[in-house]
């Protein structure tokens, strides 16, 4: 089973976002090893970063996927030779480039901008849609 892990900038303050990310954390874990790291700057976002993880970085200038080419590529990950697949996500200031360089992939969910903590929601459900994509499931349709 697939180990993936949310590598944060920052803690969620608000109960509706902790709320939301529970909720998919738990559906998560039907599919894979979810883990979510938070870090409180930069330096420390960039040490939670493995290179034996497969890591993919959340960033504008990434290269945008609906749905099912998300659910593709994580579909690929284990065949690439990884058992963890790693989301960083940066704070409001985004991801430094230097952070960026540690990762593989560099994934944009849109030319628009989202507050992190939304951002972390997003994600989440996203990559349970795409799991669910990948186990047959209903909840994409």
């Amino acid at each position: 089973m697939l180990s993936v892990r949310f590598i944060c900038h920052g803690t969620l303050k608000e109960d509706y976002l902790r709320m939301a990310c529970a909720e998919y954390m738990k559906r998560l874990g039907g599919y894979c090893r979810p883990e979510i790291l938070e870090a409180k700057d930069d330096k420390a976002l960039a040490a939670l970063i493995k290179e034996k993880d497969y890591n993919i970085a959340l960033c504008v200038e990434g290269k945008e996927l609906s749905s099912p080419e998300l659910a593709k590529l994580i579909d690929t990950v284990p065949q690439r030779g990884f058992s963890t697949l790693s989301f960083v996500i940066g704070g409001s200031d985004g991801l430094p480039e230097s952070t960026k360089a540690l990762c593989h992939y560099r994934l944009s969910f849109s030319r628009m901008t989202f507050p992190h903590q939304l951002m972390r929601v997003i994600l989440l459900e996203q990559t349970y849609r795409a799991f669910n994509i990948n186990g047959g499931g209903k909840y994409h349709k």
